[in-house]
């Protein structure tokens, strides 16, 4: 089955491993041939044929405004005509940092990079250079991206492709990442009270997002937060996926938590290039140039990523401390949404209900996990969990499902483990028509 490129799907596989630069793009879990895509402009997107989708992949969440937001579209124009690159320091770095430092809990500075992976890399050489420990410990399924230490019992695409880790990644690197499973509190108090002073930091998503949409048990943020304190480890909140997006100050304002380090990514780039790392000043004055520990990059900071970024916030928002107001790009409307985090979780809301009605209506087995404007539909019967629970649905049966709402015009995620998202570009009408598509498609399903 094809939707869209196959003479480009085959002209990319001789130039480009697997004919894809992200593996999960290639449609190895659910069957058929990547779509390929040609432009996108609010929920929609459109594919190199001209066939058009309802879009729940949103570029994997950095979309919360939909493609193409006007504002966005100013922001970027305006930061081009300037110059997209200097390698030097610009005031729009600035800006954003202002806004980031006041609307994210316990980040009172920040560092940008590229990528969600540079983040969560580099706050990991942070914690190990604080506290001169070198050990570290993930959580099963949940992915921080693709550096060597973090590969081991990783979520996203490696779970995808049922890949355990990755070859490459040296054993005495392996060997310094501890991991436990997610919702396990007991297994990280005993894991801390045996191997407590090796370990630097637990990095954790506050919700997974990598083994498909797993909200925090009760209890079990705090746990993180209480145990790593009382052992002098660090508590890393990956906030690549849910910054911005469960809240606007992400998940620590949702849950009520503060951590050490907090990485930041996909909205804070406005869909363009763009993460970031922070935590209080006492521990981020230990990057150079203050301090010791090394991290630079030449594309850190760009004007486009800034601008945009800046843009995406205001629209949600996001307000700078000492009453300062933000720079409205030519073009841009005045002001965003009234109460854009309500739209969307009324928004997602309708969506996971008659998803469940559509499913019970075919008597397919599902259980659907949502946290704010983030999905996933498993296609089980048991609670999922963690990562054993996400591991034993039926992905062969996600796959029929995913192809015959492709079919019918709803572009999903393309793994079983991988969570939908929802933007404030989605109307009543994308619901309803993606739900007409539902009905029909978890019969095809079975």
């Amino acid at each position: 089955m094809s939707a869209g490129g196959e003479g480009l799907w085959e002209r990319a596989r001789k130039v480009i491993p697997g004919g894809v630069n992200s593996p999960v793009r290639a449609f190895r879990a659910v069957g058929g041939q990547p779509v390929f895509l040609a432009r996108g402009d609010g929920s929609r997107v459109w594919a190199a044929d001209g066939r058009s989708f309802i879009d729940y992949i949103g570029s994997w969440g950095p979309l919360i405004l939909g493609h193409r937001h006007p504002g966005v579209v100013a922001a970027i124009r305006e930061a081009t005509d300037s110059g997209w690159t200097f390698g030097m320091p610009t005031e729009r770095e600035t800006i954003l940092a202002e806004l980031v430092t006041a609307i994210v809990p316990s980040v009172e500075k920040v560092r940008f990079v590229n990528s969600g992976t540079e983040a969560t890399m580099s706050a990991i050489r942070l914690a190990r250079g604080v506290t001169g420990r070198d050990a570290i410990v993930k959580i099963e399924g949940c992915y921080h991206g693709h550096a060597d230490s973090l590969l081991v019992k990783a979520g996203s695409g490696v779970a995808t492709l049922g890949i355990p880790g990755s070859p490459g990644v040296p054993a005495a690197l392996a060997a310094k990442t501890f991991t436990i499973p997610w919702n396990d509190a007991g297994a990280l108090e005993r894991l801390c009270r045996e191997r407590g002073a090796e370990i630097a930091c637990v990095i954790a998503e506050p919700v997974a997002g990598n083994m498909g949409c797993v909200p925090p048990g009760p209890g079990w943020l705090a746990a993180i937060r209480e145990t790593t304190a009382r052992h002098g480890i660090l508590f890393i909140c990956d906030e690549v996926m849910t910054g911005f997006r469960v809240a606007l100050g992400g998940a620590q304002e949702r849950f009520g938590i503060t951590a050490d380090l907090v990485t930041m990514g996909k909205i804070l780039g406005g869909g363009l290039p763009a993460a970031a790392y922070g935590g209080p000043a006492f521990i981020m004055d230990q990057l150079a140039p203050d301090g010791p520990v090394y991290q630079a990059g030449t594309l850190s900071g760009n004007p486009l990523a800034m601008s945009a970024g800046i843009e995406t916030l205001r629209l949600l928002g996001a307000v700078p401390g000492a009453g300062r107001a933000l720079p409205v790009p030519a073009g841009a409307p005045e002001k965003g949404w009234d109460d854009p985090y309500g739209r969307l979780e009324g928004t997602s809301a309708r969506l996971e209900s008659g998803l469940a009605e559509a499913a019970a209506a075919a008597r397919v087995p599902v259980r659907i996990n949502r946290v704010g404007s983030m999905m996933t539909v498993f296609f089980t019967d048991r609670p999922v969990t963690d990562w054993d629970g996400a591991a034993s649905c039926d992905t062969e049966r996600f796959g029929r499902f995913f192809r015959a709402m492709l079919l019918r015009g709803v572009l999903l995620p393309p793994s079983q483990f991988e969570s939908f998202f929802v933007s404030l570009a989605h109307t009543n009408e994308d619901i309803e028509q993606t739900l007409i598509a539902a009905r029909d498609s978890f019969r095809d399903a079975i």
